[in-house]
């Protein structure tokens, strides 16, 4: 069903019509509709990335060649020999006129930075730094609240040419160490406490705990207000780097093994932000926008560029439930937030809730809605609360730090449906065979490259990580683990992760977290977790254990506990079962894709190749648990 159509005024004013008309000023280029550009998007790669590039003004050097393809894609090289610095750009859109950053704790009142302030707090950290020796290619890591003084810490370290990389504080220690030891950091920011739904957290003896496994640490540097005015400076400093220099490391969610440390070039990153937002959320200058995240989420990141297309970027600190369910509203509403975003799951507790109940948002045109499929049913009701306000629902990953799909200011919005593949993002679905189908399910591929695309793995010889995460199933494209379905209107549906990663409420989870803290518990002699997405976009969670004597209570609360402490909250299974075998492939992989499709209800002997197997009865029990508990 059409749940949202844009006028003819909303279409002509919208930042998709302006790059539109650009293109045919400057490039004699004429679409006739959305279609049209995104398939000259995916067809004239190069001349698609420069026209982003001098829409938005990125200053590239006019004589580098855009793109030279490479296979696989990590060896395609975009823009070589132009020279940028991401920190730069942000504060080329700097403002007297508006704040840069608007700010909240669950606890706290609503406060305003400038861009005057901003700039002061950067230059007086970036002095700080430069006198510690921080400079060009030296890793810089946060283990932070998503606070003001996070992002002028991300700005300073970044501005001088540093990698950034950082984790929430409600990541364990060795989740911390699992990804930080990795990239060898040269300064550590943390903060030393926090609250969370009205309760008090001492990050002390934690952060100390990480220092202590990190030895190339030269500094720990406490994040809090006063650090950020510690010299006069009020110039930044702005390193030259390449296209390809790393920005940041962000890191998968572990389920092989240690994370791997997903590298970004700040050129890409930059050129994908401004495309993404821009366009296909339609943030302009001077507008506020908001995506309700954590710094161990991409979508920190992504928000973060919010700030490159000369918005204010608006940051909440706390629970998104706490003191009420409707506080992320009620801040959206003193706010004067124009684009809101969060994860589906979220969503569709506030409308569980009634949450949107006698709450002034009219200053609000987007809803954002990502980490899991967003259900019909919540199109609806979001449509009914907020008619003139559009539903954009993305999807797309850490790997790419971006969406694949997304939202077109300039096309219609269908009930559970994603509206468009973005502009140079050549989308498809394959089958099992590697057949591109339409209107069926099938595997998310991208056939083509995008400079967002990881630069590398961090320590990854040769690419073998890399290859292996993403080419092996399929030649020569990249296939990203997700279900989809491409429909007859070229909206998009998604339908949860094809591979082992787990999805909980829209954060990624990786199983080997999860199963490392178990080999601690002797008990436990084998375990498997899976992720189960339901239709109205919940999600079950069981954890499915072998262990000697029964699954009591008390097994039940240590199991759980481990997973709080050394993982996070996140990483605790909905519920916990005991199994006879949990089943693994003849060369001794645990079989965690069959056993989810056995629990979406495919037949065992469909889910797996027995053939194949070590135990094929250990299906049994997972099949009469299905039956049993899920059907």
């Amino acid at each position: 069903m059409k749940l949202w159509t844009p006028s003819k005024d909303e279409i002509f004013q919208s930042n998709m019509a302006d790059y539109q008309l650009f293109l045919k000023k400057n490039y004699q280029l004429e679409f006739e509709n959305y279609e049209a550009l995104h398939n000259w998007s995916i067809t004239h790669i190069g001349s698609f990335w420069s026209s982003i590039a001098a829409y938005f003004n990125v200053d590239l050097d006019s004589d580098c060649l855009p793109y030279q393809p490479g296979t696989p894609f990590y060896n395609t090289k975009w823009f070589e020999g132009a020279q940028l610095n991401y920190s730069q750009y942000v504060f080329q859109k700097a403002s007297d006129q508006r704040a840069a950053i608007c700010y909240q704790s669950e606890s706290g009142d609503l406060k305003e930075i400038s861009w005057v302030q901003l700039k002061n707090s950067v230059a007086s950290l970036q002095e700080r730094l430069k006198t510690l020796g921080v400079q060009k290619g030296d890793r810089v890591v946060a283990y932070a609240l998503n606070t003001p003084e996070t992002i002028i810490a991300f700005l300073a370290a970044n501005s001088l040419g540093a990698i950034w990389s950082s984790c929430s504080p409600d990541f364990g220690v060795q989740s911390v160490v699992d990804r930080f030891q990795q990239i060898e950091p040269k300064v550590f920011f943390a903060h030393n406490s926090y609250q969370y739904h009205g309760k008090e957290y001492d990050l002390y003896d934690k952060v100390a705990a990480i220092k202590n496994e990190l030895p190339t640490l030269i500094s720990v540097i406490e994040l809090n207000e006063e650090l950020c005015y510690a010299t006069s400076a009020t110039e930044i400093f702005f390193e030259q780097l390449a296209f390809d220099h790393p920005i940041w490391v962000l890191y998968s969610s572990g389920t092989t093994g240690t994370p791997k440390a997903i590298t970004h070039g700040c050129g890409g990153i930059l050129l994908e932000h401004l495309k993404g937002l821009a366009l296909h959320q339609n943030l302009k200058e001077g507008e506020r926008y908001f995506w309700y995240s954590t710094t161990g989420w991409m979508m920190w990141n992504y928000a973060l560029s919010s700030l490159a297309c000369g918005a204010t970027l608006c940051l909440y600190n706390g629970s998104a439930t706490y003191p009420k369910t409707n506080s992320l509203w009620e801040f959206a509403s003193k706010a004067k937030i124009n684009h809101f975003g969060g994860g589906a799951a979220y969503f569709i507790h506030c409308m569980l809730k009634d949450a949107l109940k006698e709450i002034d948002l009219s200053s609000l045109k987007t809803i954002g809605s990502t980490g899991s499929p967003l259900s019909a049913q919540a199109f609806d009701w979001y449509f009914e609360q907020l008619p003139k306000v559009q539903m954009v629902s993305l999807s797309g990953g850490t790997d790419v730090c971006t969406a694949f799909v997304g939202g077109c200011p300039t096309k219609p919005v269908y009930t559970g449906e994603i509206q468009c593949a973005t502009l140079g993002v050549d989308l498809k679905a394959y089958d099992e065979t590697g057949n591109e189908v339409f209107d069926a399910l099938g595997e998310l591929v991208v056939a083509k490259p995008m400079p967002s695309m990881p630069i590398y793995f961090w320590n990854d010889q040769d690419h073998k990580r890399y290859y292996s995460s993403y080419f092996d199933k399929y030649d020569g494209v990249w296939c990203h683990g997700d279900y989809i379905k491409i429909t007859k209107r070229n909206g998009v549906i998604i339908y949860g992760r094809s591979d082992a990663t787990l999805n909980k409420n829209g954060v990624r989870i990786g199983t080997a977290e999860i199963y490392n803290t178990l080999d601690d518990l002797s008990e436990i002699k084998d375990a498997l977790i899976v992720n189960i997405e339901q239709e109205d976009g919940s999600s079950t969670m069981p954890l499915f254990v072998t262990l000697d004597g029964d699954l009591n209570d008390s097994m039940i609360q240590k199991i759980n506990t481990a997973l709080r402490k050394n993982c996070s909250p996140r990483h605790i299974p909905d519920m916990i079962v005991k199994v006879s075998e949990i089943p693994y492939t003849i060369s001794g992989k645990k079989m965690e894709v069959p056993v989810k499709k056995i629990l979406m209800g495919v037949a065992k002997n469909k889910a797996a190749t027995v053939d194949a197997m070590k135990n094929p009865s250990s299906l049994d029990d997972f099949e009469h648990f299905y039956l049993e508990s899920l059907s």
